[in-house]
């Protein structure tokens, strides 16, 4: 088992500053290169304060602001405008920035693309969903609408 730190979320394993143990290869194959995690030691302590006062002052801290921003953000569809072919599928697919600037267009608020997920792959138009995670306890869903550019 290999002792790391995360330097970026990482879903399913935690946020940036949490200290993590992990399978050698997962930590050697995967989280290091990506630059999602570095090794642990003891000097690292310091490393790990850093990244959560970062990590705190890009948070949304008070929760009914949380709260509000879920609900608007719920209540209302975001529409993205993307190239499609004629028969409804894109070329490419829709990425968590380009939610992340449909959701700043529409008005209600920036998001952290770092903290949305796809559930599903965006390949066509159509009503499709994504999910965020505003605080470490409240998450909201986003109703996207996506159609194809003129």
């Amino acid at each position: 088992m290999a002792k790391l730190i995360l330097t970026n979320e990482v879903a399913g394993l935690g946020s940036a500053g949490d200290v993590i143990e992990v399978k050698n290869g997962y930590a050697r194959n995967y989280l290091i290169p990506q630059g999602f995690a570095v090794a642990w030691s003891r000097g690292g302590e310091k490393q790990v304060a850093s990244i959560r006062a970062a990590r705190e002052s890009r948070a949304i801290h008070d929760h009914e602001e949380a709260v509000a921003l879920r609900d608007a953000l719920e209540a209302a569809t975001v529409k993205l405008t993307v190239k499609a072919g004629k028969e409804g599928r894109l070329f490419g697919s829709v990425k968590t920035g380009d939610v992340a600037d449909a959701v700043k267009a529409a008005g209600l608020g920036e998001l952290d693309k770092r903290k949305i997920h796809i559930t599903s792959p965006i390949k066509a138009v159509g009503d499709h969903e994504a999910t965020v995670r505003l605080r470490d306890d409240l998450t909201a869903v986003i109703n996207l609408q996506v159609v194809a550019a003129k």
